[in-house]
């Protein structure tokens, strides 16, 4: 008769007191990791003991049972229970469901704790997220899953975007087919089309890495950082039914506005009903733009208000703010922590303090009535209003412009404009002596005449070259005075009371690019401009006086300062035909000179803020040469992973290529300087400087996702 073959028998179960349990020495575990053993503790506290613990007899000298049994396997389950009966959450008999070997097994008991905690195959981070997912459908709120887990709110979200992502690509994911990294990117959008989409393109081309995929799902969006969204805020946005996507893995300035329209129509609204505020103040025109163009006010005179003069109860008010703020500082300056509330209580002081300090500007109702304004949105979202510009064809329909004439110097022009505007504070003007001035020398009862007009002009021949010798002999005042008309030039405008024929013709660039404004050069300038603006007097005829008052380290900054205004480094584009303005000979000469400036100054594009972008350089060019650009600037490899790809989606993989690197295309550089860096010496190995994404895709590898999801989940965790 044939004998069947042997049957498994498992182990036993029993439930066993706690106190008759021990822990055993030939557990293998040694280190810790995972949670703690009072949050276990928590957890088994809420839901119970989930795994039984497995046990031995611990036998007597005879090899008889005692009643007592070792803990091989399960020691930080025995740890958290021990803690639960310490703290008399738990009875010191309290039955635990347990795994009895036999004592007399082959198996070792240091075996049984390593195959326990090596053969267990970890949760897929896919199933956590979809868990995260089922518990929330199921009505628990994010906060009680964080706190049932152990976790934090943060990164209970974080898995119920992950699981809200295309059930396509969770296919493609749970089959190794995507990275963790690259799932987390998809999350940006919740539309399940264009993930598919994205996905699609990335099947075709080298550059798979998370950043690509985050800029093609939000390429037709605006940050939130974007002054726009600054200026009619992210909540009036909202509140008008857009919405808006983050990024809950990288930072993301806020995140991405979806509905661009949308968002342009709020602008313009708000743009509008500011206009029609401002222009309520009196003015003759109000101009709106998001960006003003960089010579929106060229031609345009500009009127003089006054501050408002602070009155004697904001000037006491004005005090005590001061002394409170002196107060606050000396208290906590040297504080390790600030209180929240002491630091409200500061930044409001500081907010009253510069209310107060920033006194309006107060202009002549009879000036606003042929003078603008232009309102545009400043770099930080901020309304900025230009007040007090004059257009030129306002001039002649102003009726006091006959009120007075003023003679401009050669090559200047002449031109009849009104006393009030000569300068910006305006003055009355002397005329020049000679017979045919109504305001000269009358002749008197004796028969005297005034001088012959050219006698004058010969007299006053011979003194201008008399003042001329005896000015070149004195340095400091013939800085002084280039100085002064230099300043008049830059600050009064229509004014010409220097005796030099010096003028500074500021520079209007020809072509300007969009956002030029708001550059930081730019912005450098204009405060600039705006601090010594402020600094001058109101009055050109008091310019001499005050130029003279300054300290020589004041002067020699405010020469730097109109200097710079009028220099021009602009290969500006010559006309097919010659328009008597330009040419191409005049440009070159005026390039190589700038070239011999900016080595004299040291000039660092780069430092300044330049970047090779989309918008500001690779939408101009041709797909030869981007690829050109990327090869200089990073070798042949970067350019042969984007060489397939159409031009848009070129420029922006340039554009990230180039971030990094001290690039710089060849009108921006400065000759006889140091070359851009060449690629071998930023990626000595030709791949060590790869671009996060980029490594494995140019080795034709594809990450391997299926060994240590644990690790995988932790980084989703963060």
């Amino acid at each position: 008769m044939a004998r069947s073959k042997a049957t498994i028998t498992l182990s036993p179960s029993r439930d066993i007191p706690f106190d008759r349990l021990v822990l055993s020495q030939s557990n293998v575990r040694q280190i810790k990791c995972g949670l703690s053993i009072a949050e276990l503790a928590e957890d088994i506290a809420r839901r119970g003991l989930l795994q039984s613990l497995n046990v031995r007899p611990v036998p007597d000298a005879d090899g008889a049972e005692t009643g007592m049994f070792e803990i091989p396997a399960g020691g930080r389950r025995y740890r958290a229970l021990e803690l639960l009966v310490k703290h008399k959450r738990l009875a010191k008999t309290a039955p635990v469901p347990c795994i009895v070997q036999q004592a007399s097994a082959d198996i070792l008991a240091e075996e049984d704790s390593l195959a326990e905690n090596a053969m267990r195959e970890p949760l897929h981070p896919l199933d956590q997220f979809r868990a995260m997912l089922s518990l929330v459908d199921s009505g628990q709120q994010v906060e009680a899953i964080a706190a049932h887990f152990m976790t934090t709110p943060a990164v209970v979200r974080q898995r119920l975007k992950l699981a809200a992502v295309s059930p396509k690509l969770h296919e493609i994911y749970a089959e190794d087919g995507m990275t963790l990294d690259q799932l987390m990117a998809f999350t940006v959008s919740d539309d399940h089309e264009r993930q598919e989409q994205v996905w699609e393109l990335l099947a075709h081309g080298y550059n798979r890495s998370a950043g690509y995929i985050r800029h093609k799902l939000t390429e037709n969006t605006v940050r939130v950082a974007d002054k726009r969204v600054r200026y009619v805020t992210e909540a009036a946005y909202v509140a008008a039914g857009g919405s808006v996507v983050r990024d809950l893995f990288e930072p993301d300035d806020g995140g991405w506005l979806t509905d661009v329209a949308l968002l342009d129509r709020l602008v313009d609204e708000k743009l509008a009903k500011d206009a029609e505020r401002i222009s309520a103040e009196g003015w003759k025109w109000v101009a709106t733009a998001i960006d003003l163009p960089w010579n929106a006010t060229s031609g345009m005179r500009r009127i003089s208000g006054m501050e408002t003069p602070i009155t004697p109860e904001e000037a006491a008010r004005l005090a005590a703010l001061e002394a409170q703020a002196d107060e606050l500082s000396a208290v906590w300056s040297d504080a390790a922590e600030i209180p929240q509330e002491v630091d409200a209580s500061i930044d409001a002081v500081e907010a009253e303090i510069g209310a107060l300090v920033d006194r309006p500007t107060i202009f002549d109702p009879d000036d606003m009535a042929w003078a603008g304004a232009f309102v545009s949105i400043d770099a930080d979202g901020s309304l900025r209003v230009e007040r007090g510009l004059v257009r030129p064809e306002d001039e002649a329909a102003d009726p006091s412009a006959d009120d007075a004439e003023v003679l401009g110097s050669s090559g200047s022009g002449s031109a009849a404009v009104r006393s009030t505007d000569l300068g910006r504070g305006g003055t009355e003007r002397t005329s020049l002596p000679g017979g045919d001035d109504p305001n000269g020398d009358v002749e008197e009862e004796g028969g005297l005449k005034p001088l012959p007009d050219r006698l004058v002009s010969d007299l006053t021949a011979w003194r201008t070259l008399a003042l001329q010798d005896a000015f070149a002999q004195d340095p400091a005042t013939a800085f002084a005075a280039v100085l002064h008309a230099m300043v008049l030039s830059a600050f009064y405008s229509f004014s010409h009371e220097s005796c030099l024929q010096l003028t500074l013709h500021p520079v209007h660039f020809s072509n300007p690019p969009d956002g030029l404004r708001d550059s930081a050069p730019a912005r450098a300038i204009a405060e600039r401009h705006a601090d010594w603006t402020g600094r001058l007097p109101q009055d050109d005829t008091e310019l001499w006086e005050a130029l003279l008052a300054l300290e020589a380290d004041d002067q020699a900054s405010l020469f730097a300062h109109c200097a710079s205004l009028g220099l021009n480094a602009q290969a500006e584009i010559v006309p097919k035909y010659d328009n008597g303005r330009i040419s191409r000979r005049s440009i070159e000469r005026r390039i190589a000179h700038a070239h011999v400036i900016a080595r004299a100054v040291e000039l660092d594009v780069i430092a300044a803020g330049w970047r090779p972008t989309v918008e500001g350089y690779f939408r101009g060019v041709t797909k030869p040469r981007i690829l050109a650009d990327v090869t200089e600037a990073r070798g042949e490899q970067f350019a042969g992973m984007i060489d397939h790809l159409k031009k848009a989606d070129m420029a922006h993989e340039a554009e990230r290529l180039l971030e990094e690197t001290n690039w710089l295309p060849e009108p921006m550089r400065t000759p006889g300087e140091a070359e851009p860096p060449s690629h071998g010496a930023a990626n000595d190995d030709g791949t060590g400087a790869l671009p996060a994404g980029l490594a494995n895709d140019f080795d034709g590898e594809v990450e391997d996702t299926c060994e240590g999801h644990g690790g995988a989940d932790a980084i989703a965790a963060e």
